[in-house]
């Protein structure tokens, strides 16, 4: 557990914490940037900008060992068998495209994708336009009272006709760990692949990807306390080596004539054009940051704050909290009877309190539960249990205005 002097100087690095009056509790959104990482982006442009695998000259050598670095490190960080098994993309959204995209040619009519109601809109999409395309079937796992994966029902629905399940590790609606080994077991069994949605999980939960023994895992820097515009696809090597190009540029062939090309191997045959290499820098960093931590202890202290979060939440009498029973990390979501989520969001942020309101991206499960979205708060290493209590001060004193004594 982290001690109060701890977290004083974790927040120190943050310089948005120091220049801002704001309590900042949209971490499942976006977290914020240390000065480590956001040095090492400066750094970078100011000193070795150059193209990578192409420049042979010292600067170009120089980017191109900060890329292969960096994939070192997530690739150590992960527990991936192979460093060929890391592909840098844009963004989790990315990386599940460029997958369904490389699924396209092992999809036929009436094959079967499983996906959740509980989903990102990131997770739902792709799957919906790869089914129309082929004509397969897109099947969904509903949930229990608890918001938890029905599994009496998936163990119904998956067939030997299922060549893919897709799945959030942590949803990022209510924070509900998903049991995605159990899942992973049960998928493999009828030899469907399966890709997990890591983006609520990664700096908050261990990873180890050999363990959890999943075909895909993919996640974003910029919820990692790094930068934007990068994304990390993790894939079996034995999958990702059957993956044509994604998309064709520079970078990713052996040789091109006008008739023909000859295309690279892996990672590179998937990785086509300049890359947000700043930001894959600025990755490296942001995964150092969290070396500096224990990623159990991270979760430990995370923890304590989301049960001093619903303790002192439980207190007010209209509050709905959605499966506080269940198992769940960092993210609290609630409604407040006969309240708007919006309209409550927008009075906290008047009183310099960041929180997420509304559907957070994932309307079906919203539509399922039939609620108009919810008040979500997530919490990252530099929250505190003062800025909860400042926030359930503020909480109570905007509730007034629509509950006037």
């Amino acid at each position: 557990m982290f001690s109060y002097e701890e977290i004083k100087t974790i927040r120190k690095q943050f310089p948005i914490l120091k220049k801002n009056n704001i309590i900042y509790f949209d971490n499942a959104a976006t977290t914020q940037k240390p000065f480590k990482v956001i040095n090492a982006i400066t750094k970078y442009y100011c000193n070795f900008n150059s193209n990578v695998n192409r420049s042979f000259h010292f600067l170009g050598k120089i980017s191109t060992n900060y890329l292969e670095l960096s994939r070192n490190n997530i690739q150590s960080f992960i527990n991936a068998k192979s460093r060929e098994e890391i592909i840098f993309t844009s963004g989790t959204t990315e990386s599940i495209n460029l997958i369904a995209y490389g699924l396209y040619q092992f999809i036929k009519k009436s094959d079967e994708i499983i996906i959740s109601h509980s989903e990102h809109h990131s997770n739902i999409i792709p799957w919906q336009v790869l089914s129309q395309k082929k004509k397969a079937n897109l099947k969904f796992i509903p949930v229990n009272s608890e918001g938890e994966l029905n599994l009496r029902i998936f163990n119904k629905i998956i067939t030997k006709k299922t060549k893919v399940i897709s799945i959030s590790h942590v949803t990022n609606t209510f924070g509900i760990i998903n049991p995605i080994k159990q899942l992973i077991k049960t998928a493999h069994k009828y030899k469907s692949l399966v890709l997990i949605d890591g983006s609520q999980a990664i700096s908050h939960i261990t990873i180890d990807v050999q363990n959890l023994d999943c075909d895909f895992y993919v996640f974003s820097s910029h919820k990692m306390y790094g930068p934007t515009g990068i994304g990390i696809l993790y894939g079996k090597k034995q999958v990702l080596d059957k993956f044509p190009p994604y998309q064709c540029g520079g970078g990713i062939i052996e040789k091109v004539t006008l008739k023909k090309t000859i295309f690279s191997g892996l990672p590179f045959k998937l990785e086509a054009g300049t890359p947000n290499l700043a930001g894959i820098i600025g990755t490296n960093k942001a995964l150092n940051f969290l070396g500096n931590y224990s990623i159990r202890k991270i979760n430990t202290y995370e923890t304590k704050l989301l049960k001093y979060a619903l303790k002192i939440l439980s207190n007010i009498k209209a509050i709905k909290i959605y499966y506080k029973n269940s198992q769940l990390t960092k993210i609290l979501s609630f409604n407040i009877e006969n309240i708007h989520s919006f309209d409550l969001g927008q009075l906290l942020n008047n009183y310099g309190i960041a929180v997420r309101t509304g559907k957070h991206c994932a309307q079906p499960i919203m539509d399922y539960l039939k609620i108009n979205g919810t008040i979500r708060i997530s919490f990252a290493i530099y929250n505190t249990i003062e800025e909860i209590d400042i926030f359930y001060n503020y909480l109570i004193k905007c509730l007034s205005c629509f509950y006037p004594r």
